[in-house]
């Protein structure tokens, strides 16, 4: 049975394949920057141009999350959205937050803090808006006719990621202290509580999908959750290893920056697991294979390349150089990007009655896209370790390092360039689906 109040998710999803779009553009401007060609430099700085692609970043995938939860609360309760048209006006309202957020960067109106630039202003509606959305769906699972671990851990991970919000709007005179608990919002997010987020979504797309039992599933999901979300919480430590906090944070961050790949290789395995041991054929092979391909890549970035570089010895010198960049594109993509992907490659079918998951922009948008991003981590590498041993071992000037590596972004953009035809084909698919219908959730397509 599908719930009519389901097809609010297309608008999310619509909405944050819009705003990719737009932190693509963001991210060629810093592209051809880094090769020496900066000719929008007096329109927009390098410094904007990062401001609105990270932040973009951490919009997008928000408003993936929201519509993933809109889709996925009422059929887990089995009931309809609480409130659906505050869904809309909620929808209405964080995107009027995030383009004023744009605006003011481009005006150079914002809070010092790196990642966490948006205007204080600003910050209260996010909250507000938030708020709105928990109230929503905490409502719908509240009053559903079930209770499932899947829809608890999406909501305690929505949850926690509103609470973590908070100590990233307090103001410290004293830099260290502002530090701190910077890092709450920064780690504690993407290491921590979207790990939650994104358990909860692969979890509810693994049973769609193989079919596997869901209390197979879910035993698993309490297991893996847990083990990422501990080890991300003390890993925190890796960011604390410079910025004059006591020695033992150096200790504590060392041993679970280490553990947290276990974790990463742990759900991997078990999404490949659960997929081999589902009795079911789903016909949607694309959102199957972008729901393995997340763990897969998630494991890569965020848990293997995520220990190259966060362990103290090596740290001391990768520390605010392009190899945090090699690790942090590929782990955003792999955890959050593609779970995205995954959300919407099974719902749009669902949505719109419409089987074009088998498409050749389905398929080659998959390859492209990730054998491009693949790619452009290999340039982050390669450029990261010649900027570490040029600039911290050699002793040579910051710009002099930044002209010598110029060449390394060449292959960057070219990866970029791939990898933006990749996203393209998928929006081309997603444009085809066309809108949502009420007929068409009444009924599973793939079911036929």
């Amino acid at each position: 049975m599908k719930f009519k109040t389901q097809k609010i998710a297309y608008w999310f999803f619509a909405s944050a394949l819009l705003l990719l779009v737009l932190q693509i553009v963001y991210g060629f401007i810093m592209g051809f920057a880094h090769m020496g060609y900066d000719g929008l430099h007096n329109i927009i700085p390098f410094n904007t141009a990062r401001a609105v692609h990270t932040n973009l970043l951490l919009v997008w995938l928000l408003l993936g999350f929201m519509g993933s939860a809109y889709f996925i609360i009422p059929e887990e309760a089995e009931r309809e959205l609480a409130w659906p048209k505050l869904a809309y006006v909620q929808l209405i309202s964080f995107l009027l937050v995030g383009v004023t957020a744009v605006v003011c960067y481009h005006m150079n109106i914002w809070e010092g803090r790196k990642f966490l630039e948006i205007p204080r202003p600003l910050d209260w509606l996010v909250v507000g808006n938030i708020l709105l959305f928990l109230a929503n769906i905490g409502w719908t699972i509240w009053n559903g006719k079930r209770f499932t671990t899947t829809s608890i851990v999406l909501y305690m991970g929505l949850l926690c990621a509103a609470l973590l919000y908070l100590p990233g709007m307090i103001d410290f005179d004293n830099q260290t202290l502002d530090s701190f608990y910077r890092w709450w919002v920064v780690h504690l997010w993407v290491e921590g509580v979207w790990e939650l987020i994104m358990g909860g979504i692969l979890c509810f797309l693994l049973i769609k999908l193989t079919g596997v039992d869901r209390e197979v599933v879910e035993k698993w999901l309490y297991i893996i959750v847990g083990l990422t979300f501990i080890s991300g919480i003390l890993g925190t430590g890796h960011h604390y290893y410079y910025i004059g906090v006591p020695h033992y944070w150096l200790i504590v961050g060392g041993i679970f920056s280490a553990l947290e790949p276990l974790a990463f290789l742990g759900m991997a395995m078990y999404a490949l697991a659960m997929a081999k041991k589902g009795g079911r054929k789903h016909p949607n092979k694309t959102a199957l294979t972008w729901t393995l391909g997340c763990a897969i890549m998630a494991f890569v970035g965020a848990g293997f390349l995520g220990i190259a570089h966060t362990i103290p010895q090596v740290n001391m010198w990768t520390h605010g150089t392009l190899v945090t960049a090699m690790h942090g594109h590929l782990a955003f993509w792999g955890a959050y990007a593609m779970i995205v992907f995954a959300m919407i490659a099974y719902a749009m079918p669902l949505m719109t009655g419409r089987k074009l998951w088998d498409t050749n922009a389905s398929t080659y948008g998959f390859w492209l896209s990730n054998i491009g991003m693949v790619a452009m981590t290999g340039a982050f590498a390669v450029a990261g370790i010649s900027q570490v041993v040029l600039e911290r071992r050699t002793g040579i000037d910051f710009m002099e390092v930044q002209k010598e590596i110029e060449p390394h972004f060449f292959g960057l953009v070219l990866a970029a360039g791939l990898f933006t035809i990749g996203i393209l084909l998928f929006i081309l698919n997603f444009i085809r689906y066309g809108r949502p219908t009420d007929e068409a959730l009444n009924s599973d397509p793939a079911d036929t």
